[in-house]
């Protein structure tokens, strides 16, 4: 189970390796992803809170990423942060995500990324549920979801 240190280290030192990558132009981002899943995962805008997919969606399934299916997250660990974004405790993989230090608009915060594109998923937060303490705040844009 990853905990905030682990997410600190990463963040600072080296990401696990990703289980694969993927690498494509931005005109061939553009030609798969929606508009609003480019603006998201590739120019790494936020969509706004509350009117988006997976916000109040708490169907089963696995969610991966939007860009190349990447498995991200089990929604077993997505709970109602009342934050207007899904929010999850945990990644499927100590692999899935890659970690980034954010200081864009004067905050400091962690970036989560898909660790196999590179695809700006949301940020990840010190004030998730026990036991690992973490919430990762994505954007529905960059995900799909799928039954498990």
């Amino acid at each position: 189970m990853l905990r905030w240190i682990d997410v600190l280290k990463f963040a600072k030192y080296s990401n696990p390796e990703p289980p694969r990558r993927v690498e494509k132009s931005a005109a061939e981002w553009q030609a798969q992803l929606t508009p609003a899943q480019f603006r998201v995962l590739r120019q790494h805008e936020t969509e706004p809170p509350y009117r988006n997919a997976y916000c109040r969606s708490y169907e089963p399934g696995v969610y991966a990423c939007a860009g190349c299916g990447n498995l991200l997250f089990d929604s077993v660990t997505k709970y109602h942060a009342m934050s207007g974004w899904p929010s999850f405790s945990q990644p499927l993989a100590k692999n899935a995500i890659r970690y980034v230090f954010d200081d864009s608009y004067h905050m400091q915060r962690i970036e989560a990324r898909c660790n196999v594109c590179g695809g700006h998923l949301g940020h990840v937060f010190a004030d998730g549920p026990t036991p690992s303490g973490l919430r990762y705040c994505m954007n529905s844009e960059s995900l799909v979801r799928s039954e498990s």
